[in-house]
């Protein structure tokens, strides 16, 4: 089956009566998109299927490891676990917004998803990525306080002021978010193709029929906003933290700069996959493959929440030392 075979035609006013045939393709645009990239991956979907499945599944063991270890060691109680404890449980949500469809539709051999699902997934794909970029600008704002403020950082930054950042920060995004969903849905939709195996707002604001300059310009003011924010907030406490080492014992340094390192090796793999993304809509439609497109596109949703949980499980010292004597405790792994 290719992407041809769900071609809809619209016939545009002024043609005298719809036909039967028409008027039940206006009827299915108007409750359904196709997703490409499903129709892409038809002859290799098991495959594809099984591959999905086992990334889901490590992606959720990982987290839910790190969100355990965290939870259940009292000596991890503290902002800087609390923080990472918090990316990897929303790289589990981002990831749990992406794959059980997938995989569903892999093996249904479906390609369609109906107009309020792909609004749901556009909310919470598009949640997970802001509030990506919020956590890290929590854990450099955290990383800031410790190094360069040191005496009175357990007063600045308790626990119960990190889980109300955290939240505070989570109900920022899904508000800004769930704003823009709500613009998305009141429009009217004259394309029904999605070049993706998932829905995203930009090819949604591509298929409508209706004025979407409304949409185009909160989205990119909530992104611009975010991004400046973020980038501004993580860039003034990462050099804040450089000067200070400059200042303090070797070791002290040594320590600093191996926290912000992981901090900022999380950070990058989640920018280089928005990179891709921005990358794919700036070459367009019809300057790229499709499964070029499906490439560029799942590397924001596939990798951070794979990678992350290794990165700071295994670079994170204290963290890394009672995840391997949990491990031990289920002779999971020797001594």
């Amino acid at each position: 089956m290719t992407a041809e075979d769900h071609q809809f035609f619209i016939p545009t006013q002024g043609r005298g009566h719809l036909s039967r045939t028409s008027m039940e393709n206006v009827s299915s645009v108007s409750r359904h998109f196709v997703l490409l990239g499903l129709v892409e991956m038809e002859d290799l979907r098991y495959l594809y299927c099984i591959l999905s499945l086992f990334l889901y599944i490590f992606i959720l063991l990982l987290s839910l490891g790190i969100v355990l270890v965290v939870l259940t060691e009292e000596s991890l109680h503290e902002p800087m676990y609390i923080f990472i404890c918090n990316l990897t449980f929303n790289g589990m949500l981002g990831s749990s917004s992406f794959f059980p469809k997938l995989i569903v539709d892999l093996l249904a051999s479906s390609h369609q998803i109906s107009h309020v699902g792909c609004f749901l997934q556009v909310l919470g794909m598009v949640t997970y990525a802001f509030y990506e970029l919020s956590s890290f600008t929590l854990m450099a704002y955290d990383r800031y306080l410790a190094v360069c403020d040191p005496l009175r950082y357990a007063t600045k930054m308790t626990n119960t002021k990190a889980v109300r950042l955290i939240l505070s920060f989570f109900g920022y995004s899904f508000i800004s978010v769930l704003v823009g969903v709500i613009l998305s849905a009141r429009l009217s939709y004259c394309g029904t193709q999605i070049k993706n195996i998932f829905c995203d707002n930009l090819s949604l604001i591509v298929l409508s029929c209706g004025d979407s300059s409304v949409n185009n310009l909160y989205g990119a003011l909530v992104t611009v906003i975010l991004l400046v924010f973020t980038l501004l907030v993580i860039s003034y406490s990462y050099v804040k933290i450089f000067i200070v080492c400059l200042k303090i014992s070797k070791e002290a340094c040594e320590k600093a700069i191996h926290t912000v390192v992981t901090h900022l090796l999380g950070f990058s793999l989640f920018l280089v996959g928005g990179l891709f993304l921005f990358i794919r809509f700036r070459l367009g439609n019809n300057n790229l493959p499709l499964f070029a497109h499906i490439l560029l596109s799942i590397t924001f949703i596939i990798f951070p929440p794979l990678l992350n949980p290794l990165i700071y499980g295994i670079r994170t010292k204290a963290l890394s030392a009672k995840i391997f004597h949990h491990l031990h405790k289920m002779r999971i792994v020797s001594n």
